[in-house]
This record gives structure tokens, sequence and C-alpha cells, in this order.
């Protein structure tokens, strides 16, 4: 009988379609690479989703972020993401946290409950807090480098921490993690030098804040989808 992911049991399988529909993974960030992963993992089948930003969608969100349109505007992120998902699948249970993960709100939640952690987030500190508490459950996580100032999207590349090149993200990520005794990490990162922006030093006056990156509508979101093939890939085998 069909069904919505009729399409994607004719490549996975019943059995495997069985496992997504009753996986749950959280997803930390919902900007231009964690809002198409969600996207991604709600056609899939994923039957749960925790969906992690304390942000509302911008306007300078239009021009690369799925959830944001002019109807988003000024919403927070984590109620756009719930809605959506829950238009393109009734049937899965989304949880929302409107929090910004850091250390010192990190102890409210259990790791242990999910099958798979999505990082999709740029704030150093937080990723690390993650990382480390991902490891210490034993859940799976596959984590986002640095997006911005890039263009080209057929550079992203899915490697181990320890393999990665060019992303400065990646460096003090691997050497931040090297110091808390985590050597290893599945990561998506783009071996493409960053360009940069013009006008962004103007822009980033003007608004009160150091740097501002370039964005576009296709290497943030082609980072989300290999993030949700990924997940999609390891938990159905």
């Amino acid at each position: 009988m069909q069904s919505q992911f009729s399409r994607t049991e004719l490549l996975l399988g019943s059995a495997a379609m069985e496992r997504l529909q009753k996986a749950r993974v959280a997803i930390f960030g919902l900007g231009g690479v964690g809002g198409y992963a969600a996207e991604a993992l709600a056609r899939s089948g994923i039957g749960t989703l925790d969906l992690f930003d304390h942000d509302t969608v911008s306007l300078t969100n239009l021009n690369r972020q799925i959830l944001a349109t002019h109807d988003t505007v000024g919403k927070l992120k984590v109620d756009a993401a719930k809605a959506r998902i829950l238009s393109i699948n009734p049937h899965a249970v989304v949880n929302a946290h409107p929090v910004f993960y850091m250390p010192d709100t990190a102890n409210q939640y259990d790791f242990s409950v999910y099958d798979y952690i999505v990082d999709a987030i740029d704030t150093v500190t937080a990723k690390l807090c993650m990382i480390q508490n991902a490891v210490a459950a034993g859940v799976p996580i596959i984590s986002c480098m640095g997006t911005g100032n890039k263009l080209d999207p057929t550079a992203l590349q899915v490697t181990d921490i320890s393999k990665t090149t060019v992303c400065p993200l990646a460096r003090i990520m691997r050497k931040e993690l090297r110091k808390r005794g985590i050597d290893h990490l599945k990561v998506v990162y783009s071996t493409e030098e960053a360009l940069i922006p013009v006008g962004a030093e103007e822009e980033a006056a003007a608004l009160g804040k150091r740097t501002i990156p370039g964005s576009t509508a296709f290497v943030p979101g082609v980072a989300g989808l290999i993030l949700a093939g990924e997940v999609i890939r390891d938990l159905s085998k």
C-alpha cells in the first residue's frame, strides 16, 4: 500500500523504515544548515524530532533558511519548524525547545534518550559541550563546520574531524576536542577557502557586531542535507 514514504522505502526497505519511524533525533540549530537537516529528516520518516534553537526568524534569514518566509519573520524558529514538520508528517512527534544550548543549560537535557544528534550550531563553546555530552551518553553525533563565506557546495565533504583541512572552525574544534580526550568526530566541512565578504565591516559596525559572514541559499542547505543523509543511512543500517 502506498504511503508518503513509499519512494524512500523502495531504497531502504520496510525494516529500515520502521527503525526510522521509531528513532528519536535531536537537531541543535535551525538556521541555514539545521533547517534543511530537519526538513530532510522529517521527509525521510524520522518519528520523533527534538528541535533546539532560541532564535527568531529575521529578514536576513530569507536568503538561505528554509524556515524563513515573510510569513514566519518574527516567529521562533522552533515553532516555525514544528509547524512545517507536522504539515509534512502529521504523525511525527516534534518537541520544540526554544533554548540556547550552553554549558549552563546542558544539564537540563538527557542525551541518552536520542538515537542520533545533529550539531548545526556555530558557537564553539556550545558545540564542545554538546559533543562531550553525546560521547558521554554513547549517542552518535554529526557536527557541521563552517559554511559562511562559501560559494561552492561541491566542496563539502563528510570525514573525521582529524582529517579536516582549510576550515578555521574545524581547526579550533580539533584542537579543543583533543584537550578533552576526543580524537574522532564525524563532521561535514568544506575544503573551499573562505571568501572575504564585501562591505561586511560596515554592516557589522552598524549592527554592533565584530563580523558578519556572507551566505548563500545553497552551501548551508547542501550541508544540512548531507547531515540528514548521514543520519538516515546510519540509522537505517
